[in-house]
C-alpha cells in the first residue's frame, strides 16, 4: 500500500514539474507580471528637446518658398471619332521603345495604352512666374491639347489657357485666373549658376503628388543632344521622372534657374542625367511669346552639313577647313539673294567662327531679322565676306490658342 501511494506521489510531482517547464517556457507572463524584472529596474532614453530648429544642411526654407508655385499640368485630348477600338494611340508612347539604345525619353506621366478612342491624358508639372497667372511649361506637356488643367498643391484647379508654345526650346506659356495666387517663384541670375551647386527638382513624377529631389549641377551648356532644335542645357543628377516635365529646378535660395525637360534613360525612368532649360532662355522665349504671341528667329536659308571626313573628301573640300558645307541654297531666300552658292564652305558669321551645324544655326537664329550679316565664305580654296540680309526663321506649327 505504502509502495502504490509512493508511486502515486512520485507521478503527481513528475506532472507538476514538467506543467511549471511548459508554462515557464511558453508562458512565462503567467509566472510574472514581467520576467526581466530581475534585470531591469528602470529605463531611461535621450530625447531631443522642443527647438524646432532645421537640421544642419535642410534645404526645407528653399523648397517651403518656391514649392507651392510649382503645379500639376494634365491636358487631355479629345477622343478620334473615327478612329477604330482597340487601336493603340500612340505606338511610340506606350512599353519600351523600339531602340533599346534610345536616348532620351520626354516625359508623359501616365503610361498611354487607352485606344485610340477614348480621350487621351498626360500630366506633367509647371510653374507659376507670375502675379499675372502666367506659367511656364514644356511645349511637350501640352501639344495638341484640347482641355489644360493646373492644380496647386493647396487642392485647387483651374483651367489653363494657352498663350503660345515654341517647339523648337520645348517651351510654353499658359495663363490662368485664378484669385488669391500662392506668391511666384523668384527667377535666379543665372550668371551665378556654376557646376557643383547643389540643386532641387520640384515637379509632379508619376502623378503622385508634389516631390523634391535633390543633386548637384553636373554640367552647363549640353547642346548636340538631339532633344531641340535649339539646346543649351543644364545637366543635373538630382531624381526626375516622369510627370516632372515643365517643373522647377531651384538653388538652395529657393530661386528658378530651370526648367526640368528631359532625362538620359533606356526605361524612361531617372538613371542620374537629367536636362533642364535654363532661366535665362524660358524668360527669353516666355517674353517673345507674351508680346508677340510667338518666338521670332534669324534665318537665312542654307543647308548646312557637317564636314565630316566623308564630306571632306567626296566635295572635295581643302584639307584643314572649318566651318560647314552649304550643301544647298533655297531659292529666293536671303543667302541666294547675298551670293551664297551650294559648295561654299561658311566659316564665320559676324566675326564668329562656325565649327558645325549647330553652332550656324545658334549663331543666326539670334540675330535680328531684318539686320544684316556678314558671313565668312570659303569658295575655290579662297576667302571672302558676302553680307546677307537675315530673314525670319519659319517655325514649326505653334499653339496660340
Amino acid at each position: 500500500m505504502t509502495k502504490r501511494l509512493w508511486l502515486l506521489f512520485s507521478q503527481v510531482v513528475t506532472i507538476l514539474i514538467a506543467v511549471f517547464f511548459v508554462v515557464s517556457t511558453l508562458k512565462p507572463s503567467w509566472l510574472s507580471g514581467n520576467p526581466f524584472n530581475h534585470l531591469i529596474s528602470s529605463v531611461s532614453v535621450k530625447e531631443a528637446g522642443n527647438s524646432l530648429a532645421l537640421a544642419p544642411g535642410s534645404y526645407h526654407d528653399a523648397v517651403r518658398l518656391s514649392m507651392p508655385a510649382v503645379v500639376n499640368v494634365l491636358s487631355t485630348k479629345n477622343a478620334n471619332p473615327l478612329a477604330k477600338p482597340g487601336k493603340p494611340n500612340n505606338p511610340h508612347k506606350q512599353g519600351k521603345p523600339k531602340d533599346p539604345e534610345e536616348l532620351f525619353n520626354f516625359f508623359f506621366g501616365d503610361p498611354n495604352n487607352q485606344p485610340d478612342n477614348q480621350p487621351e491624358g498626360s500630366t506633367g508639372s509647371g510653374v507659376l512666374i507670375s502675379k499675372e497667372g502666367l506659367i511656364l511649361t514644356n511645349h511637350h506637356v501640352i501639344e495638341g491639347a484640347d482641355k489644360i488643367e493646373v492644380a496647386f498643391g493647396d487642392g485647387r484647379t483651374t483651367t489653363a489657357k494657352v498663350i503660345g508654345s515654341d517647339p523648337d526650346t520645348d517651351i510654353a506659356v499658359l495663363k490662368i485666373d485664378l484669385p488669391n495666387l500662392p506668391e511666384p517663384i523668384v527667377l535666379a541670375n543665372f550668371d551665378s549658376v556654376h557646376v557643383g551647386d547643389v540643386v532641387l527638382a520640384i515637379g509632379n513624377p508619376f502623378g503622385v503628388g508634389q516631390t523634391v529631389t535633390s543633386g548637384i549641377v553636373s554640367a552647363l551648356g549640353r547642346d548636340h543632344l538631339g532633344i531641340n532644335t535649339f539646346e543649351n542645357f543644364i545637366q543635373t543628377d538630382a531624381a526626375i521622372n516622369p510627370g516632372n516635365s515643365g517643373g522647377a529646378l531651384i538653388d538652395t535660395q529657393g530661386h528658378l534657374i530651370g526648367i526640368n525637360t528631359a532625362i538620359y534613360s533606356k526605361s524612361g525612368g531617372s538613371m542620374g542625367i537629367g536636362f533642364a532649360i535654363p532661366v535665362n532662355l524660358a524668360k527669353q522665349i516666355m517674353e517673345s511669346i507674351v508680346a508677340n504671341g510667338k518666338v521670332t528667329r534669324g534665318w537665312v536659308g542654307v543647308e548646312p552639313v557637317d564636314l565630316t571626313p566623308e564630306v571632306v573628301k567626296n566635295f572635295k573640300v581643302p584639307e584643314g577647313s572649318t566651318g560647314v558645307l552649304i550643301g544647298g541654297v533655297l531659292k529666293g531666300g536671303p543667302a541666294e539673294t547675298g551670293g551664297v552658292k551650294p559648295g561654299d564652305v561658311l566659316k564665320g558669321v559676324n566675326d564668329k567662327p562656325i565649327k558645325d551645324v549647330r553652332e550656324l544655326l545658334n549663331a543666326v537664329a539670334s540675330l535680328v531679322p531684318g539686320s544684316q550679316a556678314k558671313l565668312l565664305i570659303q569658295r575655290s580654296g579662297a576667302e571672302q565676306i558676302i553680307n546677307v540680309q537675315i530673314g525670319t526663321r519659319p517655325s514649326q506649327q505653334v499653339i496660340n490658342k
